[in-house]
């Protein structure tokens, strides 16, 4: 309905059959838990051709007059957690710039995590569904964890701008109910103001939306490699100014669930179609959201998009307040 799902010429199982594979290293010569694939001599020219075609798909809707000056570089595939994604990079031959996109398995959590990233959050995802698989563009920035090591000890870093920014970050992802963002799942946009460095903090990864039991594993502030992000809130903020910026971003969020109400409707439609958790977490997850918002409507959700309903009605309920 909302031009997501299309016919691509490649799936993701046909990737997996590469004959060899070589260890990907940085500049530094760290290994990045990536490999770069070998294909058969005799495959690779189709192959890249059919990614190109997925290239111009996920950019310019299928105008293929644009893969006359691209060409794919190397196609890799991350042994490093449960997605198992390929990472295609996309060069163009005029000027040497260069792009990535993903593929990737399918899963129903996947896709309504990028959806409700779509349509909740200040950024815009691209991605395609094709059967079962995934195509996702890539998300700019820099690693959670990499930051910690390189940026917080740069001279012009903006400590209270950045925690500014994981408060609403961590607001975000709990009342939209995405799990899992320690700092190797998001990035880190630094973006040049007129007088000062801004962030931004994005999520990239999705397989974990509206999917655990433990209400806290939807907040970010509970991972232990978030440790030095929390710290940096605790010693830049105020409760007052940390209750302001949860305030704005649920005002925020509002607005947009206000602004894209029938595509979430329809989201959540067909989430609640889905059995995307098990039994046991719909029960723990709504008996402790029941006790946090003190909201026993909590307590008659039967599945994880009655529970993830129920936040999005909260968060009208408490923003009307304010």
């Amino acid at each position: 309905m909302y031009g997501r799902s299309t016919s691509i010429p490649i799936q993701y199982l046909y990737l997996k059959n590469f004959k060899e594979s070589i260890a990907l290293y940085d500049k530094k010569g760290k290994d990045t838990l990536w490999e770069t694939c070998i294909y058969p001599q005799s495959e690779m020219k189709q192959i890249h051709h059919d990614l190109l075609k997925i290239y111009a798909l996920l950019k310019t809707g299928g105008d293929v007059n644009i893969l006359e000056h691209l060409a794919v570089e190397r196609i890799d595939y991350c042994l490093y957690g449960n997605s198992l994604p390929f990472r295609i990079r996309i060069v163009n031959k005029l000027n040497d710039n260069f792009d990535y996109f993903y593929i990737k398995n399918a899963d129903a959590s996947r896709i309504y995590g990028l959806e409700l990233e779509h349509l909740l959050s200040p950024n815009r995802i691209g991605y395609l569904v094709s059967g079962d698989t995934l195509i996702e563009e890539h998300i700019m920035g820099v690693p959670g964890d990499d930051f910690l090591k390189t940026y917080f000890k740069k001279e012009n870093f903006n400590a209270i701008r950045l925690a500014k920014d994981f408060v609403k970050f961590n607001e975000r992802c709990f009342v939209r109910l995405l799990g899992d963002m320690h700092s190797s799942n998001f990035v880190i946009q630094i973006i040049p103001d007129f007088e000062e460095i801004h962030y931004r903090i994005r999520a990239i990864d999705f397989d974990q939306q509206s999917n655990e039991g433990r209400k806290n594993v939807y907040l970010p502030q509970f991972y232990k490699q978030n440790a030095e992000y929390v710290k940096l809130v605790s010693d830049c903020l105020s409760k007052e100014s940390i209750h302001q910026y949860q305030l704005e971003e649920r005002s925020i969020m509002v607005a947009r669930l206000k602004a894209s109400k029938w595509l979430v409707f329809n989201l959540l439609h067909a989430m609640n179609k889905d059995q995307i958790s098990t039994l046991e977490k719909v029960e723990t997850l709504k008996h402790e959201l029941c006790i946090h918002y003190q909201n026993t409507r909590f307590l008659k959700a039967k599945n994880m998009a009655g529970i993830l309903k129920t936040c999005l009605l909260q968060l009208i309920k408490n923003n009307s307040k304010i």
